[in-house]
């Protein structure tokens, strides 16, 4: 027994938690750490992660003109253009979301989105807007699932999935750690996050910031085992001109920043799901969209509203103070 017990002990004596972060991957922060049998082999799989992110990163950044759906910007309203398996998925995804949230998740919103610039604070003017506007339809993107086609319907239609692609970039990554044997592990791509397994008999413990403080000022944590979370900010690219606000989550109905809350986070099984139903308070307000929330059975939510309360979906109990 005493042989026994000395050849476990010396089989996980190299086993360990392994770390890193990474920037530059989808314009944000890429966090992965994970339990390994050894070092070799956690840096090993984090090197496979960050590889699914940066191919994400090259077909679906609207930034980089060779990408899939910049191609997709450029041609689809001239006819039905055959697309990769992924990315229509994605777009389906995409839909579902839209109808699920009575249009207040819209990837079209790029039609207008695409005229702010919020590092060289600018932004479009009324007229600019009310011209792209009409282009800011989800129905606009028509999808068919036996030719694996898209095409758009109309002129001046663009799609950005920067509210959605870090979500599937997170779950793509975690699926290639569990295809690695991976089955401890927290995958981070900016505000989307996702847990398999937990710390060995311990949740992970994560924070939602506080939108008006610094970023490692949080309102709470919350304690996760095998599940994504999403929170999506005022906060996140912005800059004020004259006392307002102007952020990247964009109002489809008005082609304004939407500003009915300061933040929203957003727990489910998917970081793909939790990713595309964060943006919906924004558009929304706290009330309505936590109507819609409580309504959809696999996920929970909580909201910062403009005074700085705080309100959760039925499904979580008060959470205690960070």
């Amino acid at each position: 027994m005493a042989g026994l017990l000395l050849c476990s002990l010396s089989a996980g004596a190299h086993a360990e938690w392994v770390k890193r972060v990474t920037d530059g991957i989808m314009g944000t922060r890429i966090v992965v750490e994970l339990w390994a049998d050894d070092r070799a082999k956690g840096d090993a799989a984090i090197d496979a992660v960050l590889v699914e992110m940066r191919h994400i990163d090259e077909s679906m950044s609207t930034y980089k003109p060779a990408s899939e759906v910049s191609q997709v910007n450029a041609h689809a309203a001239d006819g039905p253009m055959k697309i990769s398996r992924e990315l229509f998925d994605l777009l389906v995804t995409a839909n579902e979301y839209s109808r699920l949230t009575d249009g207040a998740f819209d990837i079209t919103y790029a039609s207008v989105g695409y005229l702010y610039d919020y590092r060289k604070r600018v932004r479009p003017d009324e007229a600019a807007i009310g011209k792209a506007l009409p282009a800011v339809n989800y129905r606009h993107v028509i999808l068919d699932e036996k030719t694996q086609t898209v095409r758009f319907s109309q002129k001046g239609v663009r799609i950005d999935l920067g509210g959605i692609a870090k979500g599937h970039a997170v779950d793509g990554g975690i699926a290639v750690l569990q295809a690695r044997g991976i089955t401890r592990a927290f995958v981070a791509a900016g505000g989307d996050s996702r847990i398999i397994g937990d710390r060995f008999g311990k949740p992970w413990m994560v924070g939602i910031r506080d939108p008006r403080a610094g970023p490692g000022s949080v309102i709470t944590r919350i304690p996760l085992t095998d599940a994504a979370m999403s929170t999506s900010g005022d906060y996140e690219r912005f800059f004020e001109e004259d006392g307002v606000r102007f952020h990247h989550i964009i109002d489809p109905h008005t082609g304004h920043s939407a500003s009915k809350v300061r933040s929203a986070t957003v727990i489910g099984p998917r970081a793909v799901r939790t990713d595309g139903l964060s943006k919906t308070a924004f558009v929304l307000g706290p009330e309505k969209a936590m109507e819609i929330y409580n309504r959809i059975e696999d996920i929970d939510a909580i909201i910062v509203k403009l005074d700085g309360s705080v309100i959760y979906s039925k499904g979580l109990e008060q959470l205690p103070a960070p």
